[in-house]
């Protein structure tokens, strides 16, 4: 296994996957939490997939926040860059989930204005709880009517999806641990809505160039004050977790 050191604000060395899971606990419910990796200059990506940038350490962190989750929340484009399959966690993540009370399986819930999504692809076929695909009213009936037969189809705006909505949909359906993993534009739209709670950042000790673009971007600016909550590290790797600062917090 990997080795992860906590450099702050409690160091401690070789952690186990309890002391990772304890400190990602969330202070609050409901929480919103985003999981992205970056290289040292900022690239999101490598040959066009942010798994590309991974490595141990990172798909260790990525496994158990997913089994922290209530809901796993990502764009349409993702998925399909990514090549998702069922939202099926491994049998010691599904144990260690029932014994904590909560679902074998976190599910899975897509965005998507267009409902371009195939219903056949492994995310609705071999997923062990039925997915959710928010959308929009003005979206293709035909689309919808496919969809609706492997999935819950769900309208969070009439030519937008807005990102508030679909956090108070997921509320309200009793889904408050809420993990997204991307994609940027999702990330971007969020950070207008500033529904964003908690960025979970790896940061990969590379340099890549090219025409990767950023973790997050969207329409326009959206600055969010953010707050340093732990720094982890695995060899140069470091796996920073922020949470945001209320604006009364920042006065």
């Amino acid at each position: 296994m990997t080795r992860i050191d906590e450099l702050w604000p409690d160091p401690a060395s070789d952690l186990d996957d309890e002391a990772l899971l304890a400190r990602l606990e969330s202070p609050a419910l409901p929480w919103l939490r985003m999981n992205f990796i970056a290289s040292l200059d900022g690239a999101a990506t490598r040959a066009g997939r942010s798994g590309g940038l991974g490595d141990d350490a990172d798909r260790r962190m990525f496994d158990l926040l997913r089994r922290w989750a209530d809901v796993v929340l990502l764009g349409a484009g993702t998925a399909r860059i990514e090549e998702y399959g069922g939202m099926r966690l491994g049998d010691d993540a599904a144990a260690w989930r029932v014994a904590s009370g909560m679902p074998p399986h976190p599910a899975l819930a897509l965005v998507t204005r267009r409902l371009d999504l195939d219903p056949s692809s492994p995310i609705f076929v071999d997923a062990p709880v039925r997915p959710i695909v928010f959308t929009v009213a003005s979206a293709s009936p035909q689309r919808r009517e496919a969809l609706a037969k492997v999935a819950t189809v769900i309208d969070a705006g009439v030519d937008d999806v807005d990102p508030r909505r679909v956090r108070e949909i997921l509320v309200e359906r009793g889904l408050t641990r809420i993990h997204s993993e991307g994609g940027p534009s999702l990330f971007g739209s969020f950070l207008e809505e500033g529904v964003v709670d908690e960025l979970c950042l790896t940061l990969a000790p590379t340099l890549e160039s090219g025409s990767s673009g950023r973790i997050a971007h969207g329409a326009g600016d959206a600055a969010q004050q953010m707050r340093l909550a732990s720094a982890l590290r695995a060899g140069d790797e470091l796996l920073l977790r922020y949470t945001r600062i209320a604006p009364t917090d920042a006065e």
